[in-house]
This record gives C-alpha cells, structure tokens and sequence, in this order.
C-alpha cells in the first residue's frame, strides 16, 4: 500500500478523475476547458494527455446540451463527469437535471438509473459578483432522487467524487472554490467515502456547530477562538445534503444543548433553515438556548471585492453566532 500523501483539494480531485477513468473506460469527463492547462482549477490538469480527447474533452458554452449529453450516456452504461465551473450557469440545464435525471430511477420502478456526476464550482473571490457566486445547494436538495455533497477537505473531495461516479444515482457535488489551495492528507489508493455519512471534525460539549462546504475551515477557526474564551464547540461536518446525516446533528445537540448552523448561501429557506427545523422538530427538549445560523444575506454578492468582505460572513460572525446561542431564551 502506497504512503498517503499531502494533497491540496485540486490535487485530491485530479487524483481521484484520474484513477476513476483508470478504473472504467464508461467513465468520461467533459465540460468548458477541462482540457485545457489551466484545467478547470487545475482539477483536471493532464487528463486529456494521457486518456486523449475522447474521453477528456472540451464542449461548447451550451449547458443544457451538456447536461443532455451526460443523461444520455448514462442511460446506456456509461459514467459522465460533467463540469460547470460555474453553478449558476447550471440553471440552463434545470429541465435535464430536474425533470428527467432526478426521477429516471422513480420512472422506471428502479430498473434503471443515470449515474452522471456533475461538479459544480462556486465561492467567493476575485469579486465574482452576483451572476457567478451562487450556491444552490438547497434547490437540488429540495428534488427527490438528487443527491447532493459538498466536500469541505481534500479526502472527501475525492472520496466522494469516486463515490458519485462508481454510484447509480445523478449526483451534483458543490466545491467552494476557497478550498482548492488547501491541503490536507490523502490515500494515495481509490477509496470511496459515503454519502450520508457525516463526521464531527472537532468535539465540544458546549455548542454544536454545523457547517457545510467552505464554510468549515471557518468554522474550525472560530472555535480555535472560542477555546480560548473557555467555550468548547462541536463542529459537525455533514458531508453531504442530499442525503443528510440527521442522527450526527441530534446526538451533538442532545449532547451540547445549543447550535449553530454555517451554510454558505442565502439564509431565507435555504439548508440551514432546513437543519434547524429537523432540531426543533427532533430534540427541541434538548435545546437550552436559541438556534442560531450563519449565511449570506438575503441579496446578491457585489462584484467590488472590498464590499465581498462584508458580504460574505468569516469565522467571528460564527463566534458572535455561537456568543448568541448560549444565552438563555426568554
């Protein structure tokens, strides 16, 4: 067994299309410049060198025939990995995505599926602005039949890249573009991690914090300064949406009695509103203080990159957020 190896998330996704194309010649990744140097964040750097241009290749800026293109192949057999670098322009392909891939499964009394992974790239910086920063996790997660993950380390991005590939189900994996450059130790082997499955990245036993994607580096940092205030935070890192580790969540507030919850999108209806009902619903008795969440505004992101700093929340609106919850309500 080959060493693991310190990886950055860009590294840990290229690994991972590199030995999944290895693995499966159905497996094919296509999507704007994939082939080209720069390789989509450098993602998938290399691939069309070493599997040529017939199963790495470059597409027109036409989302919703891409998208098509991914369904069809995978109705018969094959494994697309399609790239949108950028979320937003994924709403093209709503029709394919919502209407056809999420309820193929259903439709056909599951005989029959169309595993097709989509890699959908958003986040904040170099000031994006409003039409190519949105996180949309909450739509897809509202489908039945989508799944829906948002690794925050380079061993989930990968691990759960090999999953939605090798899986049967249309699978669209959100991937914060502040984490390419962080690294973290990979296997050097193809592994898979599970959907569904979350992990506590930090254990506390005076608030639990759940975070999503980006969002958990900073949610680490926050409690790195809550630590030395003497308050100690359980940050849980689901993993995935779509399905969502529940019983991770309640054990931690059962346990903490207060949280947290850290989405990387707009606040109204979205995933964390979703998680706090779960609580409220599941271990409100549990609860010694109020809910608390942390997101975007309920605007669009500004293109000024100074005004990017304010929109965006950091790891002191999450320590003022966890400052909040252990007041008592009333």
């Amino acid at each position: 067994m080959t060493e693991p190896k310190n990886l950055n998330f860009a590294e840990a996704i290229q690994q991972g299309l590199h030995q999944a194309l290895s693995l499966s010649d159905d497996v094919f990744v296509f999507g704007q410049i994939v082939d080209n140097i720069s390789g989509v964040f450098h993602t998938t750097t290399g691939l069309s060198d070493e599997f040529t241009n017939d199963r790495v290749f470059d597409t027109p800026v036409a989302e919703s025939a891409m998208t098509g293109v991914a369904l069809g192949a995978a109705l018969v057999g094959m494994r697309p990995v399609l790239i949108h670098q950028r979320l937003d322009f994924m709403l093209y392909s709503m029709d394919q995505i919502v209407n056809w891939g999420a309820l193929w499964r259903y439709k056909s009394g599951g005989k029959s599926g169309v595993p097709f992974t989509i890699r959908a790239v958003v986040g904040k910086g170099w000031g994006q602005g409003p039409q190519h920063s949105k996180s949309l996790q909450s739509w897809f997660a509202h489908v039945p039949g989508l799944k829906v993950a948002m690794p925050s380390t380079p061993y989930d991005a990968k691990g759960l890249l090999m999953s939605s590939i090798f899986g049967e189900d249309p699978t669209i994996i959100i991937e914060g573009r502040p984490l390419f450059t962080m690294s973290g130790i990979v296997p050097q082997e193809p592994y898979r991690v599970p959907f569904g499955k979350g992990v506590i990245r930090r254990s506390g036993k005076d608030v639990t914090v759940v975070a999503l994607g980006y969002m958990v580096p900073l949610a680490m940092k926050s409690a790195d300064i809550l630590a030395e205030q003497g308050i100690y935070a359980e940050v849980i890192d689901p993993r995935t949406v779509a399905p969502l580790d529940e019983e991770i969540i309640l054990q931690s507030v059962r346990k903490t009695g207060r949280l947290v919850i850290v989405d990387p999108a707009w606040k109204s209806f979205g995933v964390s509103a979703e998680i706090g009902a779960m609580v409220s619903e599941q271990a409100y008795s549990s609860l010694k203080g109020p809910i608390q969440r942390v997101a975007f505004p309920d605007g669009h992101a500004p293109t000024s990159v100074a005004l990017e700093q304010l929109y965006y929340p950091d790891e002191n609106h999450i320590t003022k957020a966890v400052l909040a919850s252990l007041q008592p309500e009333g």
